[in-house]
């Protein structure tokens, strides 16, 4: 497999290495001491090792413990039926996005120094993009389960790089037929600058405007900005009737800000966010004081299918989680990455990794990994159809269809799901 050469830059006290990672031989090594593959192939592998970066601080706190917790109850239950290769996977290796480029990068030197054969997260797109090359060269999978960004379909990526969460070229249309849906006809996009808010912005502007509406203005702005009177202004000045803010917590001053400006659902004005902003605290985080202020807005993100008994499993599992994005989508991308190991009979991502995408589709339907596992213990293919949904990965490892949930915040400013809609690759 891999051999990992390691160079360790000393600081002053510093507490993160910098660790240059190359993929350059092989060092775990398959043995016959019984274990069998789903090829039917008698293989022995060292453990399936696990990291992550995923963010423990920055603007996108909130959507760590989720996906964490997520990703710990996945590796339970894979080590309750036996693990992989009859091997328990050990707790996975811990690093940080923080919302920042450069300590993202930090974290995956630091996790890849660890000798993982699997990397989950990022969770942002734009923090993926910042370890993508950094992990993938490195001959690692890695999976994250809520980069939605339509920039990695076409990625470069040697087959190393797959997402449970579906593109937002798959999701646009959803957030564009709810719009319209509710009768709006004239609508601003605003969206922040990166893959992430442009990606979802542009996505949601042409199946508008496929839909007979009229985009009145779709316009980026900078998510480090410490003032966004511009963009609210901007949006004012297109006298639109609907809203759209494609935005992380940084959203919620947007909207503040088009309120305080007079457009507001009270007052007539549609408001609409996306996975971003859907958030338990988003109306106390607008205005603590009348959290009603947002009753009426509505949004749309990768939903869990439905499967309200996988979100009561993980609230048992983490009882003080009170966030649930992209836990299924997370919980997904362990299992995949288990499954794989488990069909190709070895934990040597170089060899797993051709097995990631067809572990999705095109088998016999699983719903676990217990079960995936015995029916890859008896030489059957399987179709992995996870929490988060089916997956039916496309060739370039990322789902070809997508359950988004269309949720809404109520009079009392409290989230809830509306509704689940079946999402299909637009011709």
């Amino acid at each position: 497999m891999r051999s990992t050469v390691r160079t360790i830059a000393a600081g002053a006290g510093a507490l993160a290495l910098m660790l240059g990672v190359a993929a350059c031989g092989d060092d775990k090594k398959d043995d016959s001491s019984g274990k069998s593959g789903g090829n039917g192939d008698v293989v022995t592998s060292e453990p399936l090792k696990l990291g992550y970066v995923l963010p423990e601080s920055g603007s996108l706190s909130y959507l760590g413990p989720p996906q964490i917790e997520a990703m710990k109850y996945a590796i339970k239950q894979i080590n309750e039926a036996g693990g992989v290769l009859g091997k328990d996977l050990p707790d996975a290796v811990g690093g940080d996005e923080a919302d920042d480029a450069a300590v993202a990068a930090q974290s995956a030197d630091r996790v890849l120094s660890e000798d993982v054969d699997a990397i989950i997260g990022a969770a942002a797109s734009g923090m993926s993009l910042a370890i993508i090359d950094k992990i993938t060269g490195a001959n690692v999978v890695e999976c994250s389960g809520s980069n939605t960004a339509p920039t990695f379909t076409d990625y470069e990526d040697n087959g190393y790089y797959i997402r449970t969460a579906p593109s937002d070229a798959l999701q646009g249309p959803v957030l564009a037929d709810v719009v319209t849906g509710d009768g709006y006809s004239n609508v601003a996009i605003v969206g922040r600058a990166d893959d992430y808010g442009k990606g979802l912005a542009n996505a949601t502007a042409s199946a508008l405007e496929n839909a007979g509406a009229t985009v009145a203005l779709n316009e980026t702005y900078d998510p480090k900005a410490t003032n966004f009177d511009a963009i609210v202004q901007k949006v004012v000045a297109a006298k639109p009737d609907a809203v759209v803010v494609v935005a992380f917590e940084e959203g919620k001053q947007i909207i503040k800000g088009l309120i305080e400006a007079g457009l507001s659902p009270a007052k007539g004005t549609g408001f609409y966010g996306a996975d971003g902003l859907r958030s338990e605290d988003l109306a106390n985080l607008v205005d603590a004081n009348n959290p009603g202020v947002l009753n009426g807005m509505k949004g749309t993100a990768p939903a869990s299918s439905d499967n309200a008994n996988f979100i009561k499993e993980l609230k048992a599992f983490a009882p003080k989680l009170k966030e649930t994005q992209f836990a299924p989508q997370v919980f997904d991308c362990v299992n995949v990455v288990a499954l794989a190991a488990q069909a190709a009979g070895s934990t040597d991502p170089t060899k797993f990794k051709d097995e990631l995408n067809g572990v999705t589709e095109g088998g016999e339907k699983c719903t676990s990994f217990k079960d995936c596992k015995a029916l890859l213990d008896d030489g059957k293919d399987i179709d992995y159809d996870g929490m988060s949904g089916a997956l039916d990965f496309t060739d370039v490892g990322e789902p070809g269809t997508a359950s988004i949930e269309v949720y809404g915040y109520n009079k009392s400013g409290k989230l809830e799901t509306l509704d689940t809609r079946q999402a299909e690759p637009v011709e």
